[in-house]
């Protein structure tokens, strides 16, 4: 895989941000870094070139005039995986939660600095990359459980069960590592990357839903199973 300091000048980043001091600074110091940046000022201007042009990564303000991020975020995952970095300037873990569950793939408060934002968007185009190997396209099979990557496909016992980008990322390396527990830390740096400043909370929450989707029963689950003080495992349990 190229390293991102190398491959850089290839990337495409769209930023979609309202406030011109923030935009204007943002794509700066991203060409700077060597990335090919548009910019779009309205919501709705940057829904329709997400939509419509290929970009490897999109830097995306939550509140925007004529279509909100969220709404955005809803429309590009329609059609696109995408890595999205969603910027907002309500921190609050409701609204961190809301931003990853709509198919953001990373969550920056403003104000923020633009060391970190750079190092984000490295990351989530390393991570997209890794994903898009070769080597994540083996199907997984765990008792009941089939998961192909290659087809973006969860099936229990036969019928598919649809999964959020990250849910699946995540159910993925679990299942590659079935029988080992794998700590909350570990699990944070091959899901959402090394150098994304995200805090356990955000891994527990995915573990919730994918429980919610994956156990029989949530409140006991069999499959991805706590170990406490440690982290997580995938049993195979029938």
């Amino acid at each position: 895989m190229p390293d991102i300091a190398i491959s850089s000048s290839l990337a495409r980043v769209l930023v979609i941000e309202d406030e011109a001091s923030v935009a204007d600074a943002v794509a700066l110091n991203l060409r700077e870094e060597g990335f090919q940046v548009e910019v779009a000022r309205r919501g709705d201007d940057g829904c329709r070139m997400a939509t419509s042009e290929p970009f490897d990564a999109i830097v995306l303000d939550l509140m925007l005039p004529g279509m909100d991020g969220r709404d955005i975020c809803r429309a590009i995952r329609r059609t696109s995986q995408v890595p999205i970095l969603m910027l907002t300037a309500r921190a609050s873990e409701l609204d961190k939660v809301l931003g990853l569950e709509l198919g953001a793939d990373d969550y920056l408060a403003k104000p923020f600095g633009m060391l970190e934002l750079i190092a984000r968007v490295k990351a989530l185009l390393r991570r997209a990359r890794a994903a898009g190997s070769p080597s994540d396209d083996a199907p997984l099979r765990a008792g009941r459980f089939l998961l192909d990557p290659a087809r973006h496909l969860l099936t229990k016992d036969g019928q598919p069960i649809a999964l959020r980008p990250k849910e699946f990322e995540l159910l993925r390396v679990l299942m590659s590592s079935r029988g080992r527990v794998l700590t909350r830390d570990r699990l944070l740096d091959l899901v959402w990357g090394e150098d994304l400043y995200l805090d356990r909370g955000t891994l527990d929450v995915h573990i919730r839903w994918l429980r919610l989707k994956l156990e029989d029963d949530a409140r006991e689950p069999k499959y991805i199973v706590t170990v406490r003080g440690v982290g997580y495992s995938f049993s195979e349990a029938q």
